[in-house]
């Protein structure tokens, strides 16, 4: 607690350098074990009952079957070693391959992959109720991920599943426009819109926008390096991609790395 708040004394000129700073107290972790992906579950079980997205349940989890696909990746994200946010991501290069967003909106998606266009489906984004009043932050802190994974795999498009109140956030951060209006969704008693970030298009302005999203070669091999992260398949091994890293990474700044002794990403095991 006394390093929490040492951190709050501090008032940064900026929202970007606040998120920064925050960023310095952070830790990405990878669920690579059954004990992981339960405190992940329970997290998303109680996130969205409070939104009243879901029915009340005795097992207190939220899972489903695209945990266990074998393109899937869990992260949770901690403050302090505390549990704030998580977020899961599946990257799709197939119209074989299974993700929420693909089985909602195939029929969008689907042409998509079939032009060859790489896709992540960043989904499940939920935060701990008391900590996401305590920094504003955390939510760019948390999509941070997909970001990294976006530049990691060269992806084309991302996804992104929301509701319909929640898409100025996301038109704003991530000049995303809308491709389907709410239509109904796995799980969820509340219908969920489809919009997409055209990476390729807007990355440039993303970063310019959002500094903090930068990243070295190192974390995101950290992060992605030993392929999805489905507790049951670890098959492939993903090698960086290079067809928009260049352009992007060059001329950017790395992001400094957290003042703390070990190793910033915990995927490093």
């Amino acid at each position: 607690m006394l390093g929490r708040a040492q951190f709050k004394v501090p008032s940064p000129r900026s929202f970007a350098e606040r998120v920064e700073d925050l960023l310095g107290h952070v830790e990405y972790r990878r669920a690579e074990t059954e004990a992981e992906l339960d405190a992940i579950l329970r997290l998303r079980y109680e996130a969205y009952l409070k939104e009243g997205a879901i029915s009340p349940s005795e097992s207190g989890r939220l899972r489903d079957a695209f945990d266990d696909v074998d393109n899937v990746y869990n992260f949770g994200v901690f403050i302090d070693g505390e549990l704030a946010s998580a977020l899961r991501l599946h990257r799709l290069y197939s119209v074989s391959q299974q993700s929420p967003a693909i089985e909602t909106f195939g029929d969008f998606l689907a042409p998509q992959l079939k032009a060859g266009k790489l896709i992540l489906d960043p989904n499940r984004f939920v935060a701990d109720y008391h900590l996401a009043r305590l920094y504003p932050g955390l939510p760019y802190v948390t999509l941070r991920v997909g970001i990294l994974a976006c530049v990691q795999f060269g992806i084309d498009l991302a996804t992104i599943t929301v509701r319909a109140e929640h898409q100025a956030f996301y038109r704003r951060a991530f000049f995303a426009y809308e491709v389907c209006p709410p239509r109904p969704y796995p799980l969820l008693s509340k219908p969920i819109s489809l919009l997409f970030l055209d990476f390729v298009r807007d990355a440039d302005r993303i970063f310019e926008r959002h500094p903090y999203w930068a990243s070295s070669l190192a974390e995101r091999q950290a992060l992605f390096g030993g392929g999805p992260t489905s507790i049951s398949r670890r098959r492939e091994r993903i090698a960086p991609s290079a067809a928009i890293l260049d352009r992007l990474i060059a001329a950017k700044p790395a992001r400094r790395a957290p003042a703390v002794a070990s190793p910033p990403i915990a995927a490093v095991r």
